[in-house]
Parts: C-alpha cells; sequence; structure tokens
C-alpha cells in the first residue's frame, strides 16, 4: 500500500505551499479576535505576545525546512517526517492526534466563517423581520458544499479556489490598512500602552491569540503532491511564518492608531468601521475562515492516508480503504469521506469551544516533536542526516521546550488532557503493533554520542586521576548461558548499582558465515534475557578457536562504563567440573593482567532463597578480605536479596584469637559495614578441623559462600582446592591482585566497637544507613 504514495508523481510548486500556510496563518482570529488583544494588553502586549508566539513557531518552520531537506517527505506532511524520525509507533501517536486536530479544525472554521454572516442576520432582522439565531443555517450547507467540491474535485480545484480565496483575503487587507478614523490625530506613546480599566490576564489573551500564529506547517501535507519537496517546503512555510508574523504587527499598530481600547473589545468587527470599504472586512472573514477550512480539508486526507499506508490502523480492511487513492498523485478521495464526515458531525454539535482549546493543544505537541526531532538530529551525529537548510540547536531547542512551557501557562486541563491522550494513543498502537519501533529507539543516536563523551571524558579523568577509587567493572564469560543462570544472576545483582556488568557469551569456533548466524540468534536470546530479567548488563557474544584465545580477547574488552574492566567472573557447575579445567589453566594469564578473578562454583541449588550469604576469613587471605566483604554487601544491596543478611566467618588458631580480633575489627571498623553483633563470629580453629569441615557444618544453608582463593594454592592443588564442599550452596572464590581499600577518614561518634561475649564474637555498633567508601 505504502508503494503507492512513493511512486506518486506530484505536479505542484511552491506557490501552495505558502498558500495553505498564509491562508491560515491569516484566519479568523485576525478578524474577530485581534482588537481584543490590543484593548486588553495594548500594542506592546500584542506585540510581545506576537514575538512570543513566533518564538515557537519560526523554530518550528526552520526545524521542519531542516528535515525536509534531508530526506523525500511523502504524502502525510507532519506525520511523515515525525514517524520517520521518532519510529512508526511515536509517529503515528502523534499523527492521529494532529489527524483530529485538521480535521475538527474544517468544522471550526466553518463554523467561524458562519460568524461572518451576523451582519447579514442583523439587516434581515431589522429589514424584514426575519430573526436567524442559529448561525448553522450557514456553517452546515457550507461545509458540505466545501466537502463535495474537495472530494469530487480533489487538491487542483481546491488550490484553484485557494487562489481566489487568498486574493480576497490580500485586498480586504490592504482596504483595512488604507482606511483612517478620526481617533488619533497626533501619536503618542499612550497610543501602544492604553489598556482598558480591568483588562484579562496576559497569557488568557495569549491563550485566544495563539491559534492564529499555527498555521505554518499546513502546506507540508500537499508534500506528496510536490514536484520539488525540498525546495518548496522550506520556501513556502518559511516564508509565510515571516509574512504572517509582519502582518500582524501592521495590524495591531493599525488598531492601536484607530480605535480606542474599549471600542476594540466592544465590537469584535472593530476593522470594518477602520476599513476603506467597511463591507470587505465581513467578507475578508468569510475568505479567510473558509481558506483556513479549506487548508485543513486538503491536509487532513492526506494525513489519514499516510496512517492508513503504515499499516498502523488495528481494522486492516478499512485501512486498506482509507490508504487507496485515485489517479496518478493517489488522491485521497476516500479519507475526504471520513473527514467531512467528523466535520459535519461536530458542525451539527455547534460549540466546538473545548475541541478547539484541546486542539491548540494537539498543535503543541507536534510542533514541539518537530523541534526535538532536529534538536536529537544535531546531537546524533548520523552520517546520513545531511539536510540542505539547517537549523541550529539551540534554536530547536529553545522551541521544544517553549511549547511545552506554553501549553501550561495557556491552559493546565486541557495540557493534561492531550498528555494523557497521546499517552493512550501511545499504549493502544504499541498494543496492536507489537513488533514496530517503539520510544526505545527515539534517543538512540543521541544517547550513543552523549555515551561516547562520557566514556572520553571518563578515560581521560582515569589517566590523570591519582585517587584509588574502586568500583567493579566485572566482564564474565560463560558457554553455558541458558543452562546455567548462575553467573549471569550475580553479575545482574552487581551491576544492579554500584558496579558495572559486560556478560559474554563464549561461542568455540572460526568466524564464519554459520557462526556469525548462529552469534546473531545467540545475543537476540541474551538481550531478551536481559529485558526480562531487568538488568543492566551489558550483554555480546565472542566467537574464537580456543578458550584461551577467548580469554585473552576478554583481557583486552574496554570497559562499557568508560572505566577499564577490574574483574573477571569465571563459571562452573560443581556437579560437572568438565570447564574446571580451563579456568585453571587461564589463572596465571588473567592474573598477569592485574584483573581481580572470581570463580563461581554453582551447584542445583542455586541461591536458595536469598536470605544468607557467608563471608570466610582466614589468616591467610586477608588481601582478599576487603574485596569479598565489598561484594557481598554488593550483592546485598540488590532487590532481590532485600531480607537478606551477612554473617562474617574467621577461623582462626585459637592462639592468635586476640591478635586476630583486634586485626579483624579494624578491617570492619574501616568497611562501615552494618553487621550486628551476631552475624560477626571468629571461630577458633583446632589441630583436627579443617577449613573445609567448619564451612560445610556453618554454612549448610547459605545461599551464597564467599571463600577467598589464594593464587600459590591454586596453582599448587589445583582442581583439589575446589573439592570438598559437597552438600553446600553456590561457592565464589575470589581472589585480589591488589587489596582493595574500604576506609573512611575517621570514626564518628556515633559508631561504636566494643568486645562481644566469651564466644568470641565481636559486636559493631554503627549508624543504620552506611556506606562503605571505595
Amino acid at each position: 500500500m505504502n508503494g503507492q504514495l512513493i511512486k506518486s508523481q506530484g505536479s505542484m510548486g511552491t506557490a501552495p505551499v505558502f498558500l495553505a500556510a498564509i491562508s491560515t496563518i491569516l484566519g479568523a482570529i485576525m478578524f474577530l479576535r485581534f482588537g481584543f488583544a490590543v484593548g486588553n494588553v495594548g500594542f506592546i502586549g500584542t506585540l510581545v505576545i506576537i514575538l512570543i508566539g513566533h518564538a515557537v513557531t519560526i523554530p518550528t518552520a526552520m526545524a521542519l525546512a531542516e528535515i525536509a531537506t534531508n530526506q523525500k517527505v511523502e504524502g502525510g506532511g507532519e506525520y511523515f517526517i515525525i514517524s520517520r524520525s521518532f519510529g512508526i509507533i511515536p509517529g503515528s501517536a502523534i499523527g492521529i492526534s494532529l489527524f483530529f486536530s485538521q480535521a475538527i479544525s474544517v468544522a471550526f472554521y466553518t463554523i467561524a466563517f458562519a460568524e461572518a454572516f451576523r451582519p447579514v442576520f442583523a439587516w434581515l432582522a431589522v429589514t424584514y423581520q426575519f430573526t436567524i439565531t442559529d448561525a448553522r443555517i450557514v456553517s452546515l450547507p457550507a461545509v458540505i458544499l466545501l466537502g463535495v467540491m474537495v472530494i469530487t474535485k480533489g487538491a487542483d480545484v481546491g488550490i484553484k479556489l485557494l487562489y481566489w480565496v487568498v486574493g480576497v483575503l490580500f485586498i480586504s487587507l490592504l482596504l483595512f490598512f488604507l482606511g483612517s478614523t478620526d481617533y488619533t490625530k497626533v501619536l503618542s506613546y499612550h497610543n501602544f500602552i492604553d489598556t482598558v480599566e480591568a483588562p484579562n490576564n496576559f497569557f488568557l489573551v495569549f491563550a485566544i491569540c495563539f491559534p492564529a500564529f499555527t498555521g505554518m506547517t499546513a502546506g507540508v501535507g500537499l508534500s506528496g503532491d510536490l514536484r520539488d519537496t525540498k525546495r518548496s517546503i522550506p520556501l513556502g512555510t518559511l516564508t509565510a511564518t515571516l509574512v504572517g508574523m509582519l502582518v500582524y504587527i501592521a495590524i495591531a499598530y493599525k488598531l492601536a492608531v484607530s480605535a480606542s481600547p474599549a471600542d476594540l473589545i466592544g465590537d469584535q468587527l472593530i476593522m470594518a468601521k477602520i476599513a476603506l470599504w467597511g463591507p470587505i472586512i465581513p467578507i475578508g472573514l468569510a475568505c479567510a475562515t473558509i481558506s483556513s477550512a479549506l487548508g485543513s480539508a486538503l491536509v487532513a486526507p492526506r494525513t489519514l492516508q499516510a496512517l492508513a499506508s503504515d499499516d498502523i490502523l488495528p481494522f486492516r480492511p478499512l485501512a486498506a480503504w482509507l490508504a487507496k487513492g485515485k489517479g496518478p498523485s493517489s488522491e485521497p478521495r476516500n479519507s475526504s469521506i471520513v473527514v467531512f464526515g467528523l466535520a459535519v458531525l461536530f458542525v451539527m454539535m455547534g460549540d466546538v469551544d473545548f475541541v478547539a482549546q484541546v486542539i491548540s493543544m494537539f498543535f503543541m505537541v507536534t510542533y514541539g516533536s518537530i523541534c526535538l526531532i532536529s534538536f536529537l538530529e544535531h546531537f546524533a551525529a548520523d552520517p546520513s542526516y545531511r539536510p540542505a537548510f539547517r537549523s541550529k540547536w539551540y534554536i530547536s531547542l529553545f522551541g521544544a521546550i517553549a511549547c511545552i512551557w506554553l501549553m501550561f501557562k495557556m491552559s493546565m486541563p486541557y495540557a493534561i488532557v492531550s498528555i494523557l491522550v497521546m499517552v493512550a494513543l501511545y499504549l493502544w498502537i504499541s498494543y496492536s503493533n507489537p513488533d514496530r519501533r517503539g520510544l526505545a529507539s527515539i534517543f538512540q543516536g543521541a544517547i550513543f554520542q552523549v555515551s561516547r563523551q562520557l566514556q572520553i571524558f571518563l578515560q581521560k579523568s582515569t589517566r590523570l586521576s591519582t585517587e584509588e577509587r574502586w568500583r567493579p567493572s566485572v566482564v564474565c564469560i560463560s558457554s553455558h548461558s541458558f543452562e546455567r543462570l548462575d553467573a549471569f544472576n550475580l553479575l545482574r545483582w552487581i551491576s544492579h548499582r554500584f558496579g558495572f556488568g559486560t556478560y559474554i557469551h563464549y561461542i568455540e569456533g572460526y568466524l564464519s558465515r554459520e557462526s556469525v548466524a548462529v552469534s546473531r540468534d545467540v545475543f537476540q536470546r541474551l538481550v531478551r534475557l536481559t529485558a526480562v530479567s531487568h538488568s543492566n548488563i551489558y550483554v555480546d557474544t565472542m566467537t574464537s578457536p580456543s578458550y584461551t584465545t577467548a580469554i585473552s580477547q576478554l583481557a583486552q574488552l574496554p570497559g562499557i562504563s568508560g572505566k577499564e574492566n577490574n574483574l573477571i567472573l569465571f563459571e562452573f557447575s560443581r556437579e560437572h567440573q568438565e570447564d574446571l579445567n580451563d579456568i585453571i589453566t587461564n589463572f596465571r594469564m588473567v592474573a598477569a593482567s592485574d584483573f581481580d578473578i572470581c570463580i563461581l562454583g554453582s551447584t542445583s541449588r542455586n541461591y536458595g532463597y536469598h536470605r544468607e550469604i557467608h563471608v570466610w576469613i582466614t589468616p591467610d587471605d586477608y588481601e582478599n578480605a576487603s574485596l569479598m566483604i565489598l561484594l557481598a554487601y554488593i550483592v546485598l544491596g540488590h532487590p532481590d536479596w532485600e531480607e537478606g543478611e551477612i554473617k562474617l566467618f574467621a577461623s582462626f588458631p585459637s592462639n592468635e584469637i586476640d591478635e586476630q580480633k583486634e586485626r579483624l575489627l579494624g578491617l570492619i571498623r574501616d568497611g562501615r559495614l552494618p553487621i550486628s553483633a551476631k552475624n560477626v563470629e571468629l571461630i577458633p580453629a583446632d589441630s583436627g578441623t579443617s577449613r573445609k569441615d567448619l564451612i560445610a557444618t556453618q554454612s549448610r544453608d547459605a545461599d551464597l559462600i564467599i571463600i577467598g582463593l589464594v593464587s600459590e594454592a591454586l596453582f599448587h592443588q589445583k582442581e583439589k582446592i575446589f573439592e570438598g564442599y559437597d552438600n553446600l550452596g553456590n561457592i565464589l572464590w575470589v581472589n585480589t591482585k591488589n587489596e582493595i581499600q574500604l576506609s573512611r577518614e575517621e570514626t564518628t561518634e556515633s559508631e561504636e566497637v566494643v568486645p562481644g561475649e566469651d564466644d568470641g564474637s565481636v559486636v559493631v555498633v554503627a549508624p543504620e544507613e552506611t556506606t562503605p567508601a571505595v
């Protein structure tokens, strides 16, 4: 279906873009409510309103021109730009709201068109005693006739009519500027600041007048019918925006010097009393409103047609019918029927004040989105983004922020309603199209650039810094990612808040077409695993002919945080130890690279109930103690271990208990760990009991056991050092190259260390919330 829009060859030039935009900008509010603005806030205040309004519209026009000169803008105009930049799902959510605002605008402008006949109604009542109170006698036939013309004749006839309408509009403005009154004989500063005695709030006046400035994107909806989109959209849109701003400034000045503030507020057709020929103003009002209605009537069907062509709508037969075009230019006849059906419905309702305010909010959402796209594209540094016309990033950012700010300034209730409707549309479309591109990719390019700059900054700061502040940056390798999740979960807990984790799935073999396909499939499975586990792990795959070459590559991987990796995590199954020999063989190479090393021995018990972490310390592995305690603390910080606790066991010969107690007290004090008296135990070790027997007795119900690993012992005992722990849960062996200092400057008065009872326990009295300074 989309090919119908892409293959169509447009025939229009720049003039239709300019006319559609300027006819919407110079609309009903210019004739009916601009005198109200000058009467309430004066010429200076009105000038400020014009400038603030164009602080949104000019950045939007520039952003629109920039995006349009980078890519071919197909049918749908604003919707096409937003959906192809933001992604189909968020773009279509904005597109649907944009469509409704455009379609309902047809009704809104038609109702305003009927207001031009109020003088005629008054004349009929005076002359023929024929009273007409319901303006729908004009608006309903008008919208029906307009619909018949657009549906049967298409955009070409609409554009021809647009030329005549805009011509009359400018004639009415010319006669208005040529007119004069006796109000001002000599100009003074009072003409520019005078207001009525009790003027309305500035932002209320702004909210009433702002829709007058919001028509500059109307011509973009004709993008599918243009010969040269990259030229016509920027030139037509920017020209209409600037011309409209100048015209509004001139009208405000003319009103300020031609009538008193009271007259400006009291007569909504005051321009007729100022003009050289008064009747031209109601005629101009009729032309302005019908031209705005016509502009919306030409744009709305093309937006709906583009939405249907993208297969976003859940009702496929209806979408196919709406996407169907007629003729070589794929004229959206079917979509036009829907647009005018909605217009007739809202015209029959009569009062569309509520809808009109929500329409303004939806337009603000659209303009803010366009400015945000332009801003993000500046920072994404995408090589494919090479627009012929470039705005400035700070102009686009200002436009996006101004849109949000003005939405809430104009009307907070309507702003909230608009945002809630947008969220509901997004959720509905996401549910109906689960495979489409969503919000996750909106800021991808900009985030990549921010991440790159942060990594470079961190790398430079690390090189210049002399402080040793350790933070775990862990890289784990395993070929059993989907058979054993223990290593993945441990890495998930470490990288939850305090650390950074990289998980590598090892694929044995040489790089080939087949291995690349396998690698991509495994990678997608890993990404899904990180998504369902809500983890902060960076995942990847590595294909290498041997485990040793894979470890060599792993040791050279850059850290994802901008800091170098400092800890490597190995894993093996204690029930099937076929991977253990490879780990021991490559241990010396990894240790020589100044990495801390952890080896996880998992069992079918996994991590039990996540209640107890037992840390075992001996005199031989004091250098590992700090890292062991720190890892226990980090794991305990994950929500999965919310009800968990750390128990610290220290086993020493009986004759060394007092000495080792003082040494352990200093370690705990410097670490500032919230360990209660019952959770720290010194165990005198007699000559007949081995450490493995003590661990088997004391930690048989532990969910995770952390034990120090001495390099020399591993080289000497090899596999035997991991044996003798039957019937225990998961065990983490820890080896550190350099002892990690868990220190603080001084002991606070609220912290006190006291000896325990005769069982050798140590009591640490500390504040409840403490964090180790690493």
